[in-house]
């Protein structure tokens, strides 16, 4: 099974991942979600999401934007990271990343 993290600011994929309220957890098995939770994460400190996350069993995070020093550490915890997501509702957006419609436009954050 696979673990697919998406950040969500009021019900949508968040365009900051910093800024994140919760994050919508799917569950993946044989390219369908098999279950769905959501995550309240701890308070905001640099470097705190990944191993949060990792913790958790995630495998990739799906993201709008999210700065080179979190994608190195995500990846520091073997998590894969896909920026440049548009804010949508994570629904939608898991069911275009599993039938392979998923536009990735490029990281929102220049930071």
């Amino acid at each position: 099974m696979k673990k697919v993290a998406i950040p969500t600011v009021n019900g949508i994929l968040c365009p900051h991942f910093g800024h994140c309220e919760k994050f919508c957890i799917f569950s993946i098995e044989d390219n369908k979600v098999v279950n769905t939770e959501e995550l309240v994460p701890p308070p905001h400190e640099p470097g705190l999401l990944p191993k949060w996350l990792g913790e958790k069993g995630i495998h990739e995070v799906l993201a709008g934007g999210m700065g080179q020093r979190a994608i190195s550490l995500f990846e520091a915890q073997h998590i894969k990271v896909s920026v440049g997501a548009s804010p949508e509702a994570p629904e939608v957006v898991v069911e275009k990343y599993l039938n392979g419609s998923l536009s990735l436009a490029g990281n929102a954050c220049d930071h």
